[in-house]
């Protein structure tokens, strides 16, 4: 468990992520017709001509209290950072009673929707091509970047990884999705790792609505949505992939990073793992913090 100290830091980190008004997209499209099938545009502050397209998803452990709004600040980060950015909803843990908790809370909603969280993302990155040459023609799709913060940092590392798919999934592609490459910010990136170690309150397993009516039943079943669902299980991708992570991170622990890097290196990738020094969970979507212009530099060297 945390110490006191580590948990007052992380709280304070979160408090000052969190901190920013949200700020307001150029445009808006959707890319279906439930409410949160939407992505939010914004344009490169300043230059001229087209910008590299970076395509920013959300964490918040997949639960429902935890909109793209939280991260609207880093998406407007990234555009006074010359970048043309796609901030995207999509659909997460229904509501229920009780109080919401933080993102490493153990109260409040389940995470994700199974199957729906999967068919938004997929649904958005296909139309994603044509709804920025529509709303934010100053985009330039060739030059894609997909980052994610927590668990969307996961969902960011699965969108990449769909031509690996297991056979007969209905997200599988048949070919890479032409991208620039992802960076990952502290994600759920291996989810038997993340699981031993309880990340949000067991937010994996909700994501996956694994509990079968036995024991076995269960762990069959988390087994084989493992197989469509967690990064660590489909490599190699071969898209250029770079993991950021705070050294001090206790919501997503370091350990998930490492574990996610050490099974790419088992199936012959070589994932990029920056470790920041005294850099907790939220300081790297937090535009007041030394570690977002990091993430910022990460995503540059991928995307010119």
């Amino acid at each position: 468990m945390p110490d006191d100290d580590a948990v007052a830091r992380d709280a304070a980190e979160e408090q000052s992520a969190f901190a920013h008004p949200a700020v307001r997209p150029d445009a808006t499209a959707a890319y279906g017709p439930h409410a949160d099938q939407v992505v939010d545009f914004y344009a490169p502050r300043g230059g001229e001509g087209p910008a590299p397209l970076v395509v920013v998803l959300h964490g918040g452990a997949w639960r429902g209290p935890y909109d793209r709004q939280h991260i609207t600040p880093f998406a407007d980060f990234l555009a006074r950072r010359g970048f043309a950015v796609a901030n995207v909803e999509y659909r997460r843990g229904r509501s229920s009673s009780g109080p919401v908790p933080a993102q490493g809370g153990a109260a409040g909603p389940v995470a994700g929707r199974w199957p729906e969280t999967f068919d938004d993302v997929a649904a958005a990155l296909d139309a994603l091509p044509a709804l920025a040459r529509a709303a934010l023609p100053v985009a330039d799709a060739r030059r894609t970047v997909v980052t994610g913060h927590s668990a969307g940092g996961h969902l960011a590392l699965w969108a990449a990884a769909r031509h690996v798919l297991p056979e007969g999934s209905p997200w599988r592609t048949a070919r890479p999705t032409p991208l620039r490459g992802v960076v990952a910010l502290a994600p759920i990136a291996d989810f038997r790792a993340a699981d031993e170690l309880g990340v949000c309150s067991g937010a994996v397993r909700q994501l996956l609505d694994a509990e079968g009516p036995t024991a076995a039943a269960t762990e069959t079943r988390f087994a084989e949505r493992l197989a469509h669902a967690d990064p660590a299980a489909l490599l190699p991708t071969g898209i250029a992939t770079t993991v950021v992570q705070g050294r001090t991170d206790i919501v997503v622990p370091q350990a998930v990073a490492e574990a996610y890097a050490d099974a790419a290196a088992k199936a012959g990738e070589v994932v990029g793992l920056t470790l920041l020094e005294d850099v907790g969970h939220f300081p790297l979507i937090d535009p007041a913090a030394d570690a977002c212009a990091v993430v910022a530099e990460e995503i540059a060297q991928l995307a010119f």
